[in-house]
């Protein structure tokens, strides 16, 4: 009896030895990567890197994120084609740029849509955000979170944008996107979509007189440097998108995904009040390098009457049905405050 009793311990305990043996593979050893196109010390890459801390830390150091800002990988288009083919498996930029992958994406690019990063929060974490999220997958992404680059202003080597015809003539750099070309030609400047990775050498070599950005991005890449003139323009928010190729997640286990998924939410909420805290920070730094200037409510409302075609045409190709959902969850954020 005694010999049966212990074998039978024995058993028990290589059970238990096999069950937690089991649990533990089901973290496998896996190097992955996460790229951006702005520099490194930036809030973009900072949320990368916080990342990657918590995406280690989740995994007992079984999963490693290594982050590559800069642009090292390529521009915003060459990183979404990667992501999409699943040569890459992280990236994060600019959610709008998705618009050429689901229409609907451009919503978050009409020019003055959100008033405050309040705003932002409720309608990207609500159910617009969602919506737009679960037409990823049949493209190849998973948008994993959205992630905070601020409001965009406009800077330029030319003259201060005190008025709204003071923008006219300006040759400007934006996003290889058709709502932000129309944006600005709308507003009689000449639109030069060009990648990111290509601006600083442009703005130097005299090639554009100007570009729009967040406080944050133009102070970390430096663009006080070739630029004399900041617009406190706010004109539009940038939402970016936390992008994970779907090959990638689809080769991961329930576990795997799962830890993926928690330290991209703890991630993003570090990251965003990181970007938010970090953009009065760079504009008074950018005050001391670059003439500042805001334009009066009058002259942003005449803006504002130059943009409306631009919000028509683009409400009737996300679909007006679309366009008007979004405008009323706005307008109940809106109410609640």
């Amino acid at each position: 009896m005694k010999f049966k009793k212990t074998v039978g311990v024995a058993i028990l305990a290589a059970c238990s030895l096999v069950m937690v043996g089991g649990a533990q593979a089901e973290v496998r050893e896996m190097n992955l990567r996460w790229a951006t196109a702005n520099p490194a010390g930036h809030p973009i890459p900072m949320g990368g890197d916080k990342f990657a801390a918590l995406v280690a830390q989740k995994s007992g150091g079984k999963m490693k994120v290594k982050v590559f800002p800069g642009g090292i990988l390529g521009s915003d288009p060459q990183l979404l084609s990667a992501v999409q083919g699943g040569t890459l498996d992280f990236a994060a930029m600019n959610s709008g740029i998705l618009q050429g992958q689901v229409k609907e994406f451009a919503i978050v690019d009409f020019p003055f849509l959100f008033n405050d990063s309040k705003e932002v929060d409720e309608i990207l974490d609500g159910k617009i955000g969602k919506a737009l999220d679960a037409k990823l997958p049949e493209k190849g992404l998973i948008n994993l979170a959205y992630l905070d680059l601020g409001f965009r202003n406009m800077t330029n080597s030319k003259r201060a944008i005190k008025t709204a015809e003071d923008i006219v003539g300006l040759k400007l750099r934006v996003i290889q996107s058709p709502i932000y070309i129309d944006t600005f030609n709308a507003l009689g400047a000449n639109s030069v979509p060009m990648p990111f990775t290509e601006v600083y050498t442009a703005l130097e070599q005299k090639m554009i007189d100007g570009q729009e950005n967040p406080f944050t991005v133009i102070q970390a890449n430096k663009f006080q440097e070739v630029q004399k003139h900041l617009a406190v323009t706010r004109h539009m928010y940038n939402p970016q998108s936390m992008l994970m190729s779907k090959k990638k997640w689809d080769s991961l286990n329930k576990e795997e995904q799962e830890i993926i998924t928690s330290a991209a939410a703890e991630a993003a909420t570090y990251q965003r009040a990181l970007s938010r805290g970090a953009q009065e920070v760079a504009l008074n730094e950018l005050k001391t390098k670059m003439e500042v200037s805001e334009l009066p409510p009058a002259e942003l409302a005449k803006v504002r009457a130059k943009l409306k075609p631009v919000i028509d045409k683009y409400s009737a190709n996300v679909g007006a049905e679309f366009a008007k959902s979004v405008f009323a969850e706005i307008e109940k954020v809106r109410g609640k405050k």
